[in-house]
Formats: structure tokens, sequence, C-alpha cells
């Protein structure tokens, strides 16, 4: 069977400085050669030529953790990295149009042929048409598109399932990840371990929950919404909240970017940065977040959220955890009542709020009651599996609340991993 040019690809024209793509087009043209010359030598090169692109496969499945048909499952990973002219274009306005569909269908005429066949076909060797790696990765994403991919009836509806995967979930580590963190000079680094909440699993503080789960649902649907600072005790959710927000909303195109408060600087390159991937929204996460005194970083915070010449992008909103309500320091010198330091202390009490003021809603966190606590106590060991009776539950829930600093959800949690660990 002949198979297309790869050569003649346009909007994935990328694909072409690919290892593996350009020793396929290698043994298209060996084999086409070979078959009008019919030399021994001919048929030297090819084999030489199908054994190191399966060698190139091997190492890709083995390095990429990618299983089943290995040279279909590896170009499907190459699409879903994106790094061409579509997911470019979609990632920068969040759209496509005909013109791009009808090119993109082209490419998809191209590669369709191959997407369907064995690798075997390639390589002569079977046993990359059902390979298995020595770790599998979670290549869901990738496994979901290259069925859809191939199960579309025509090049165009092949064209609209990639471009349709790159507006939902972007190309790439976009893709890939639900959050990340700030690296050197302001880039993205995924988070690949990010812990998953769910929404349902966070106990108490329903009027705190649904003001915050109704500002990002506000912002997801393009309505106006505020920054949030959550405050109050530790170990209360403030953080887990904002993360269980980050999964329930990844489908919905949500990214969850941590920064750290010694990255402070960063803020204004990172906003900017965000602001070119028009295909998703973005939480810009400070956890934690206050000053000591004598601390100015928290102007580059201040400058970012309101006071830039830039204005704060608006497919970005900045949440925040502190123990405190006011962020910045404010020392017993600040409160000094004499007249002499009036102006002072009105100064310096105006600094210390406003950086909170920036944020437009803010979330108070108290400690939980007793029974709150033992509610949450009694729902982690529930899904555990292990119920306790009303005066077992109280009498190792307050004991071990004695024994620790107190009473929240983040020592709840850590009695049940105890009781867990040892009943």
């Amino acid at each position: 069977m002949g198979y297309p040019d790869l050569r003649r690809l346009a909007v994935c024209r990328n694909l072409l400085k690919d290892e593996i793509i350009n020793k396929l087009i290698a043994v298209q043209l060996t084999e086409q050669n070979d078959s009008s010359a019919d030399t021994e030598a001919a048929d030297n090169e090819l084999q030489l030529l199908r054994s190191e692109l399966a060698a190139l496969l091997i190492k890709k499945a083995e390095t990429l953790g990618l299983s089943g048909d290995i040279l279909s499952t590896y170009l499907t990973y190459c699409l879903a990295e994106g790094n061409n002219t579509a997911a470019e274009t979609i990632e920068a306005t969040g759209a496509y149009g005909k013109g791009l569909t009808q090119a993109t269908a082209q490419d998809m005429q191209l590669l369709l042929p191959y997407l369907s066949a064995k690798s075997s076909a390639f390589t002569g060797r079977t046993f990359l048409d059902a390979y298995v790696p020595s770790a599998e990765a979670d290549n869901r994403f990738e496994n979901n598109l290259q069925k859809k991919i191939v199960q579309a009836k025509t090049a165009t509806g092949a064209a609209r399932t990639l471009l349709a995967h790159y507006k939902k979930w972007g190309s790439g580590m976009l893709a890939r990840y639900t959050a990340f963190r700030i690296g050197t000079g302001g880039t993205l680094i995924g988070i690949a371990d990010f812990p998953m909440f769910a929404w349902d699993d966070l106990l108490g503080y329903e009027d705190q929950k649904y003001k915050l789960l109704t500002n990002t649902q506000n912002f997801m649907e393009g309505r106006p919404a505020n920054n949030v600072l959550l405050t109050g005790a530790r170990g209360t959710g403030k953080s887990t909240g904002v993360k269980a927000l980050a999964a329930m909303f990844a489908a919905d195109g949500l990214r969850l970017i941590q920064i750290t408060r010694d990255q402070l600087e960063l803020v204004a390159p990172v906003l900017e940065k965000l602001n070119e991937i028009r295909s998703k929204k973005f939480i810009l996460f400070f956890d934690d977040l206050s000053f000591d005194e004598g601390e100015s970083s928290y102007k580059y915070l201040k400058s970012a959220i309101d006071g830039s010449v830039t204005a704060q992008p608006d497919n970005v909103l900045i949440y925040a955890t502190s123990n405190r309500r006011h962020l910045l320091k404010e020392t017993w010198s600040d409160r000094n009542d004499a007249l002499e330091a009036e102006v002072y202390r009105q100064d310096s009490a105006n600094e210390s709020i406003s950086l909170s003021d920036r944020f437009g809603l803010i979330l108070h966190y108290s400690t939980p009651s007793q029974d709150e606590y033992l509610q949450i106590i009694d729902h982690e060991l529930r899904k555990a599996g292990v119920r306790l009776s009303k005066e077992e539950l109280k009498l190792q829930g307050i004991r071990w609340e004695m024994e620790h600093s107190g009473r929240n959800g983040r020592i709840a949690n850590q009695f049940v991993k105890w009781y867990l660990g040892n009943h």
C-alpha cells in the first residue's frame, strides 16, 4: 500500500522536524525506490531503515510510557503536544475559523492513513502493534484524542476533533497539567502530583464556599468576578478549597498557577504571559501570604492587582490565603497615640490594609466548632468504610485534639490517617 507523502504537511509542518517522522519518510521513499530497483543493496538499506525506525519507536515508548500501536500512539502524542499553527492560534485567540479548519483537514488527509496503520507495516516488528512499556504513563488525553480521530469518518471530521481538543484542553503542558509552579524567569512548570480534592469533601463553611464557588463560576462564564483573599485560622481548608476549584473547573479550561512570596517580582511578567493564552483562564494562587515589618516585596503584588499602568488580564484572577486579615504585620508602634505620631500612624495603618483592600472578596474562616471537627473525622472515616459510634468518635477525636495543637480540618485529617493506619 502506498502512503501519502508527509512532506506535504502545512499546519502540522513542525512534525517534519521530528526524528521518527523523518525516519518514517525515509522508509517510505526507500520502499518506493526498492520496488523499482529491486536490488539486494536497496533491500538491505530498507531493512536497516526499518530497524532504525523500530529502535526510535521503542525508545519513545519507554521514555514516554506509550502503549498500544506505537506509531499511531506516538503520532497522536505529537499532535497533542501542539507546537503547530493550529494549536498556537487557538492558544493565542481561544478560537479557530473556517480557513484553519480546511487547512488542518488537508493535513489530516495525509496523517489518517498512518494513524490507522499498524506499526509493523513500516518496521516489520509485530510486537510494536501492541507494545507494553516497562512503566506505562497516564496518557488518557492522548488515548481519547487518538480514538476520536481514528473514528472520524472524514479528514474534516478528524480536523474538527483535533481543533476542538486544542480549544477545550489546550496543547502540551496546558492539556497535561491542572496546576503549575513558577520556574526561573517566570516559566511555567507543570505539577505532576498535584492533589485533586473533591469539592463535596469540604465540610462546613457553607457561606464561604458558596461565595468562593459563585465567584469562580462567574469568572469561568465571563461575568465580573473579584480577586479573593481567604483568611482565618490555620488548617481550616482555605488552600484545599482553592485547589478543589482547580480540579472542578479543569475541563472547562481553568488552570492554577502557584507562586511563592519570594517570586513576587515575577508577578507582572507572569500576568503578561498568561494574557497571551486566551484559550484558558487562570487563578494565580498565593498560599499563606503575609509580610513582616520592613518587607517591601508586597508592593509588586499591589501594583499588579491595582495600580500598574497594565491592567490585570481578564483571564486571570488572584486568590490568596493568609492567617492575617491585613497581610502586613502591624506593630505596637503603629498604634502610638501620641499627637506627634498621628501622621505616621495613619500612613502606616493605611499601608497595612492597602494590599488586602485590593481583594474584592474577603472570606474569613474561623476555628470549627467541636461538632464540625467531629463531622470532618466521621466523613473521612466513612469514605474509608469505617463507622464509629458517636461516643467512640467523640472520645477518640477530642483526645486527639487535646494531644495536638487545636481543632481544625488538618488535625481531623491527621487523626483519620492515624486511625486507619493503626486499626
